[in-house]
């Protein structure tokens, strides 16, 4: 079996690098228009099932490279909450006492106010992945397309390859991303797209 990570095209949060967690926002024009040159390469595989976190940024990313098909919708592989910290940057948000207290947080026990905790995320992350994968293999299909998200993707990939790099470091570029290859039952194999 292999599933095809994708991240969503570019919006205008991440182009003013602003926190853009559960705020449905479209692809700006130049990321679908990125999406688009992408896709021209020829740099995405084919597969035989679809699926999106159902945020608008997924869908329209997903419409780009596979045109309408059909698709199931996994709410629990959507980006961060990041809650009262939604569509603020870094320096709006420097000096408030909890934005610090959540980004020097090694347990992952801190809750964005009104959003999630780092160990909230994983869980629901993993959660919805293990969901697509039993879905693969009820269908009988061996290929997957999965759009999501940048720091969705970071968490699968941190869980299926623990202590080989740091979250950050997993995050793919837009419109980039893993194909992840099950080998023997387990995801020993990964591909950069």
């Amino acid at each position: 079996m292999e599933i095809h990570l994708i991240r969503h095209g570019k919006t205008l949060a991440n182009e003013q690098r602003l926190y853009c967690g559960q705020v449905d926002l479209p692809l700006s024009e130049n990321g679908a228009k990125a999406i688009a040159q992408l896709n021209n390469q020829g740099i995405y595989p084919s597969a035989e099932i679809f699926f999106t976190s159902g945020l608008l940024r997924c869908e329209q990313t997903l419409d780009i490279i596979c045109g309408e098909v059909q698709r199931k919708t996994i709410p629990d592989i959507a980006e961060f909450k990041f809650g009262l910290f939604e569509m603020k940057s870094y320096e709006d948000l420097k000096e408030h006492k909890d934005y610090q207290a959540w980004i020097t947080d090694e347990t992952g026990g801190y809750c964005c106010p009104k959003g999630e905790s780092r160990n909230q995320f994983e869980k629901r992350v993993i959660d919805g992945f293990n969901s697509i994968s039993e879905t693969i293999r009820q269908s009988g299909f061996n290929s997957a397309f999965v759009v999501c998200h940048g720091g969705t993707i970071a968490c699968i990939m941190e869980y299926l390859y623990p202590n080989t790099q740091n979250f950050y470091e997993w995050q793919p570029k837009p419109g980039r991303g893993y194909t992840l290859v099950c080998v023997s039952g387990r995801f020993q194999i990964y591909k950069k797209i």
